[in-house]
């Protein structure tokens, strides 16, 4: 039982967040996409359903292209849900460790790319009476919800500790990123600039 009263608080500590985040940024969102989104940040607080186990028992990520290939050999059913899988992974990773994949060969752009090539494929191959809708969006915004999940994700490192504010500093002097610099703000750890930050 008390494992089913942590779920569901992780559900609606995510549903405010993202409600909050979305609203200052004024990103606009269908219900069914949040709830979509919720359950997608809900799962993946666990790295074992983000991550695959290797043979030696390490946690890797399957690479996207090697996804994107198996999606293409399979039936109908089978490539929706590998599409999927292919459009949250990139949706989750590029939103919560894109600072990690800045200056590498893969980066935000590919998973950006790759990701909302995915959810429109799945979108085309969904009944329409299904979630089509939803992923049809989150491929029109990918690249904003991408931005939803960064702040979310800063928030969370600035509420881990030190160390997380620290990352969250050094990504914003590295980035001038305004949506980091809100976080440091709301936190407490920068003073607000005069006339910025209003939202």
């Amino acid at each position: 039982m008390s494992q089913l009263v942590a779920s569901l608080s992780l559900k609606e500590f995510f549903k405010s967040l993202l409600t909050e985040v979305t609203t200052r940024q004024r990103v606009s969102l269908a219900e069914v996409t949040e709830f979509y989104l919720v359950n997608l940040l809900s799962e993946f607080a666990s790295t074992d359903t983000l991550f695959d186990r290797e043979e030696d028992g390490r946690k890797a990520q399957e690479p996207l292209a090697v996804l994107y290939h198996q999606a293409l050999q399979q039936e109908r059913e089978a490539r929706i849900r590998t599409l999927r899988r292919l459009g949250d992974v990139s949706l989750y990773t590029v939103g919560f460790f894109s600072g990690a994949l800045e200056g590498r060969v893969v980066g935000p752009d590919y998973y950006i790319q790759m990701g909302g090539t995915a959810y429109g494929q799945v979108a085309d191959l969904s009944p329409a009476a299904g979630f089509a809708g939803v992923y049809r969006e989150l491929r029109d915004k990918f690249r904003a919800v991408v931005e939803v999940l960064e702040e979310i994700s800063a928030r969370g490192m600035v509420q881990a500790g030190p160390s997380g504010a620290l990352k969250v500093y050094e990504s914003w002097v590295r980035t001038g990123n305004d949506r980091l610099e809100r976080v440091l703000v709301d936190a407490g750890m920068m003073p607000r600039a005069k006339g910025r930050l209003a939202n």
